[in-house]
């Protein structure tokens, strides 16, 4: 199965494969750590080659040559010219946005990645909460001097939320909030990290969306990067990021 996978690693880097087979090697990637290697060590390797390419200079013989053919070719009209070098630059624009493109989607895959881990390490420990607490005004203190920020947690009276507590997490090796929730059978983990930890690659507010078996969320603001993840449902994920938002705003 790894073998039919890595045939299609490259028009995945591309961009090229169908939308579901995409969906299909992105799950895979998750689970396949030979795949996942394969496929840095050939983004590497595409990296490579394009230094490399800026690093040769043309012997004085090789542009004298290359002189000589262009004055020996009939010269095009002056449109025509102007429609290949537009053309040529379309090209490069368009290759440029790909490669940017696929940069962010690889880094919202390592970042997704590792904030599933993280609510998967908290669900599975003994003692998931450094603090226990239901109460917004002992948690919200308790951070101080645990974290270089500060933040608003939302007022859950008259919904089906609960805080069991929280503790300090590490995100792409910054520290920030991690609040557990419960809501009916199901958990959820709130991470709060500087907006910087993470700038690159991702939008202001993603929505809902699948990672691994899990809903996950993730928004910006004052600053701050938001992930709500669990196995709860995408609209329960969807409800406590918005009150989130609401006591951000306030």
């Amino acid at each position: 199965m790894a073998d039919h996978w890595t045939e299609k690693l490259d028009t995945y880097l591309e961009g090229e494969l169908a939308s579901g087979e995409m969906r299909e090697l992105d799950a895979h990637l998750r689970t396949c750590t030979a795949c996942a290697a394969d496929l840095l060590n050939r983004v590497h390797l595409r990296r490579a080659v394009q230094t490399s390419g800026k690093r040769y200079t043309a012997s004085p013989e090789f542009r004298q040559r290359i002189k000589s053919s262009i004055a020996s070719t009939p010269r095009r009209s002056p449109m025509r010219a102007w429609l290949f070098a537009a053309a040529a630059v379309a090209t490069v624009l368009v290759a440029a946005a790909v490669t940017i493109s696929l940069q962010q989607r690889f880094l919202q895959r390592q970042v997704f990645s590792e904030v599933a881990d993280l609510h998967v390490a908290t669900l599975a420990s003994a003692n998931p909460v450094d603090v226990v607490s239901s109460d917004r005004h002992t948690v919200k203190p308790w951070f101080a001097g645990r974290i270089p920020f500060t933040f608003n947690l939302p007022e859950l009276q008259n919904t089906e939320f609960t805080l069991d507590g929280a503790r300090v997490a590490y995100l792409r090796q910054s520290p920030g909030a991690e609040l557990l929730f419960r809501i009916r059978k199901h958990r959820i983990s709130v991470f709060i990290i500087q907006e910087r930890a993470v700038a690159r690659g991702f939008g202001r507010d993603t929505g809902v969306q699948q990672q691994a078996t899990f809903q996950l969320e993730t928004w910006a603001s004052g600053g701050l990067r938001y992930f709500a993840i669990g196995d709860a449902g995408s609209d329960d994920i969807r409800n406590l990021a918005d009150l989130f938002k609401k006591a951000a705003a306030e």
